[in-house]
């Protein structure tokens, strides 16, 4: 594995590198300040030898996980023995009981990654807890589970609520400008500008 493998989008400050991992075609991704080389991983999902690998290689100090859905959080136990420190929101801790966390997102608090900033989004509605992050100064808008290109996420598994997860998109993520680019948890990447427009589509068809 090489730097180069897993670019996935940069501009002068910011480097995002994206693995595909897990039986559930996984996105784990790694936000990188280009001037200072600290690096956040943003989901621990599966495959943890090549997210240890991925991290030792790009300067991870620290792991923020979307929410706490079991294939988001299989590599979590191998990420903190080797010292990495993970962090989830107080509502979606209790789904990681049995693999461990350290630390708490709020919504709205601003993490540090070298001369990075990434703002913590608060977007209840696949899970209770489930969070987005948006890069300061970039187009960059991780969605987890909660927007996908095609709609919302699922919210049929324990902790979902359709209502919920619409009134997030609607109030939370779409107050963002059409050129966002939104990195889900599944899938391909998409904008806020292809999305938006078919809000009342999800709304009527009921998922």
């Amino acid at each position: 594995m090489t730097a180069n493998n897993t670019l996935h989008w940069q501009d002068t400050n910011t480097e995002v590198h994206k693995v595909v991992v897990g039986p559930y075609d996984n996105n784990v991704f790694v936000v990188r300040c280009r001037a200072t080389g600290e690096a956040v991983l943003i989901d621990a999902a599966n495959e943890h030898e090549q997210l240890l690998e991925l991290c030792q290689l790009l300067g991870v100090t620290r792991v923020l996980e979307t929410h706490g859905h079991w294939d988001h959080i299989q590599a979590i136990p191998a990420m903190r023995e080797a010292g990495y420190e993970v962090a989830v929101t107080a509502l979606d801790a209790p789904r990681l009981k049995d693999v461990g966390y350290d630390v708490f997102i709020d919504d709205k608090e601003v993490i540090e990654i070298g001369n990075l900033r990434l703002h913590a989004i608060h977007n209840p509605g696949h899970t209770e807890g489930s969070i987005s992050f948006a890069v300061a100064n970039t187009p960059l808008l991780f969605t987890g589970d909660t927007l996908f290109p095609g709609g919302p996420g699922n919210t049929t598994l324990e902790g979902g609520d359709f209502a919920t997860i619409l009134h997030s998109i609607d109030t939370k993520l779409f107050t963002f400008p059409d050129h966002t680019i939104v990195l889900p948890g599944h899938g391909l990447d998409s904008t806020i500008g292809t999305e938006r427009p078919h809000f009342q589509e999800w709304v009527d068809r009921g998922w």
